[in-house]
């Protein structure tokens, strides 16, 4: 199972931990260089599960000291940052009312920013001593969510799944570059599959079932991870990648819910949904099956299943074809 990596804040809300820590391997969130601001801005339990090779710190500082032209899988960020800044001012660009550390960017990226007028550096009589830009909410947004998706699809040492409780983050990160510039996606909707742990549940507990129950969680999140996968890869037949896991997904949810009850804790249903890109979909067009076929399947496994529009990622590897946006909407499962 891959790792899900938490954007666009360093510290991943309890609930997107949980998450993690249930159906995924571990949990990633993109932290300062800077040591000092580091020991400040990651919380304890990150770093106590850390300690248990269960949380993953990553540092882009290092990873963009070149200059950003000479980076090609920057491309799309650096085009939409000079069209902000080339285009008519709005309140959402000109008021600069969001922080970013400047460690988290690297020098280059820090240097286009302020370049372009989106961005400037905090004093040292200001917040965090001069280790911090002040950008606006949109510029904020587009970089951190366009960076999480860059980490995903170029770094081969681990596999990440971008993952935000933030839908304008979300939305943000996986919008075509421009109208009718895209390429088809699935969104489909996993909250039914994945049960969590309720508000206030403590850390160990779920640290507890965790290891209880390592088969029953790892089976659903397999037959999940498979069933997007090959839907990823058979866009053409969707009806027929759900009828063929339809067995496998309807087992491994019977047999969590079990275990679920097992453990006496109480659990929510969360909505939590998935955006799947395609790897054969043209540039330039939405093609869209006619959901009617699928719905059935879909409904009888225990998630729906829509479609959508989002950028080309033209320089993508193959492991990377998932984007979650987790959020508040719950009720008792």
């Amino acid at each position: 199972m891959p790792t899900l990596l938490y954007y666009p804040l360093v510290r991943p809300p309890q609930e997107v931990l949980h998450q993690a820590l249930l159906y995924w391997d571990d949990v990633a969130s993109v932290v300062p260089m800077d040591p000092g601001i580091y020991e400040d801005a990651v919380s304890d339990e990150l770093k106590d599960l850390r300690e248990r090779g269960l949380y993953h710190p990553i540092v882009l500082g290092t990873q963009y000291r070149q200059p950003l032209d000479d980076m090609l899988h920057l491309e799309v960020l650096t085009r939409e940052l000079r069209e902000l800044a080339a285009g008519p001012s709005s309140p959402q660009v000109s008021v600069m009312d969001s922080f970013l550390f400047r460690s988290k960017l690297g020098h280059f990226l820090e240097e286009e920013i302020i370049r372009l007028g989106l961005g400037r550096r905090l004093e040292s009589s200001e917040r965090w001593r001069g280790a911090g830009l002040a950008v606006s909410s949109e510029v904020r947004l587009l970089l951190l969510g366009t960076l999480a998706q860059e980490v995903a699809s170029t770094t081969d040492t681990r596999a990440y799944t971008p993952y935000t409780d933030q839908r304008s983050a979300h939305e943000t990160s996986l919008r075509p570059m421009a109208p009718g510039f895209g390429v088809a996606a699935w969104r489909v909707e996993l909250g039914r599959l994945l049960p969590m742990p309720a508000p206030g549940t403590p850390t160990s507990e779920v640290l507890a079932f965790r290891d209880r129950y390592a088969d029953e969680r790892e089976r659903l999140m397999g037959a999940t991870q498979t069933m997007l996968s090959d839907l990823r890869r058979e866009w053409e037949h969707p009806a027929d990648v759900l009828e063929r896991m339809r067995v496998a997904l309807k087992q491994a949810r019977e047999d969590y819910q079990a275990a679920a009850q097992a453990s006496r804790m109480a659990w929510v249903q969360r909505s939590i949904s998935v955006t799947v890109g395609v790897a054969t979909a043209a540039v330039g067009a939405l093609v869209v099956p006619d959901l009617a076929w699928v719905a059935g399947i879909a409904g009888s496994i225990g998630f729906n299943i829509a479609t959508r529009e989002v950028r080309p990622l033209f320089r993508a590897r193959n492991g990377h074809p998932f984007s979650y946006l987790h959020q508040v909407d719950r009720e008792l499962a």
